[in-house]
């Protein structure tokens, strides 16, 4: 009996000093984190590390904000070693909290720093996309989709354009939060009730959706380079029985096979009357829209675009068909179509870029001299201009660029006798008066 008294005291003194030596670790990573925490919000780097790496050390599952902190810590110490150990630790222990941008940070980190190979990274930027690809930094966005399409263009074309659209739909995703947010933002701005703290948002967000429509211009190049009608034909030909019941797949072989404009072919057709069967969506029946029309079925065209515009309620696609409408039309009810996206969604600069391009295409037939055409420049680059002060995202710059070296010269328009800042109306089927530059 002594002896199982002596079992019993022995174990309640074991688990009572157990329980203690825990409750005393915790109490004194409370206490290191919360001088870490301290240091490091009021940028004292260099006393900050010796707690931060305790952390690391004995209370790594303490709290998400070590690393938020600690990165920050190491970076401004200018401090390679510790950086990675921030980066590696947390991962390991919080593999769920924003797991994308967690690895996409690491990734420019190594890179920066030259700390891995460019396979090494490569492979970490895949953790990252695999996690959530719309939540990876925009440059990492393109770094992997760049090292894929290299990696298989040849051997596995396929994986480049599932990639593709899995990245685009990502950044579309993302464009259009921005658009929305922006929105929103320029129409406070513009009555004057913006907070300090909003006028900061939508100069990020306004920086951030540029960035994003440049990524989205590079990877348009890139796979524009891969993605050929004599490339793209043959591989959806040989993939489609077994994919003839995939709405995904369809979706994505008939867009493609619009966006690179091989709708001429008899398989854009099939892939089109597939998509409409399978998924019965007004996506779907936008795209079949365009097949009726081709074939001359003008009014059966027009149903089946009511059909999908109908069916959709979403705003924003609402406008993305009227502005696909607009793009199988031309001159002035092309332009009346494109105004009707706008409708839709009033921040959507592809739209502004369409009406600029449908302007720079008439110049030479909308003006009887030199001025008169260079003119018609003016008024694409106005457009143009819209696309990028209410949508920085649309990839805008290069058509400013584009149209700013054909507008008028000061000699130009001294030569007609008019001075600059005067206004000038565009004639033709254009008629929209502009200033002269």
């Amino acid at each position: 009996m002594m002896k199982k008294i002596t079992y019993l005291l022995a174990g309640l003194f074991l688990f009572v000093a157990v329980n203690g030596a825990k409750a005393q670790a915790s109490q004194e990573c409370n206490i290191k984190y919360n001088l870490f925490k301290g240091y490091a919000t009021t940028k004292k780097y260099t006393q900050a590390k010796p707690d931060l790496e305790y952390l690391l050390d004995n209370c790594a599952g303490l709290s998400i904000n070590i690393y938020k902190y600690g990165a920050k810590v190491a970076e401004n110490l200018k401090d390679p070693v510790l950086a990675k150990k921030v980066y590696e630790t947390r991962l390991a222990n919080f593999p769920d909290k924003d797991p994308a941008k967690a690895h996409s940070d690491y990734a420019d980190f190594l890179s920066e720093n030259k700390l891995a190979s460019d396979e090494e990274i490569f492979k970490i930027l895949e953790k990252g996309y695999k996690a959530g690809a719309k939540d990876m930094g925009v440059k990492n966005i393109f770094r992997y989709f760049e090292t894929i399409a290299e990696k298989y263009q040849d051997s596995n074309p396929q994986k480049v354009f599932d990639t593709y659209d899995d990245v685009m739909e990502s950044v579309d995703e993302k464009l259009e939060d921005y658009s929305k947010k922006i929105a929103k933002l320029q129409e406070k701005d513009s009555l004057g009730t913006i907070s300090s703290r909003e006028k900061k948002n939508l100069k990020a967000y306004t920086i951030n959706s540029g960035l994003l429509g440049k990524v989205e211009g590079g990877l348009d190049a890139k796979i524009s380079k891969i993605a050929t009608c004599e490339r793209l034909i043959p591989i959806y030909s040989r993939d489609f029985e077994q994919n003839k019941t995939d709405g995904v797949w369809l979706k994505r072989a008939v867009s493609r096979m619009y966006n690179k404009e091989c709708t001429a072919d008899p398989l854009f057709e099939k892939l089109a009357n597939a998509y409409a069967e399978v998924t019965q969506s007004a996506d779907a029946y936008n795209f079949l829209a365009g097949v009726l029309a081709k074939n001359g079925d003008k009014s059966s065209a027009a149903e089946m675009r009511k059909k999908a515009f109908d069916l959709e309620t979403d705003p924003f696609k609402k406008a993305k068909y009227k502005l696909r409408e607009a793009q199988s039309a031309s001159g002035s009810r092309a332009r009346a179509l494109a105004y009707e996206a706008l409708k839709y969604n009033p921040n959507m600069g592809k739209a502004y870029l369409f009406i600029a391009s449908l302007y720079q295409k008439s110049a030479n037939s909308c003006g009887s001299d030199e001025f008169e055409k260079r003119m018609v420049y003016v008024a694409a680059l106005n457009k143009a201009l819209k696309a990028n002060q209410v949508d920085p995202g649309c990839g805008a710059g290069r058509y400013i660029s584009s149209y700013k070296k054909n507008v008028p010269s000061k000699k130009l328009i001294f030569q007609k006798g008019l001075a600059s800042g005067g206004s000038y109306r565009v004639g033709c089927w254009i008629g929209e008066s502009v200033r002269i530059p």
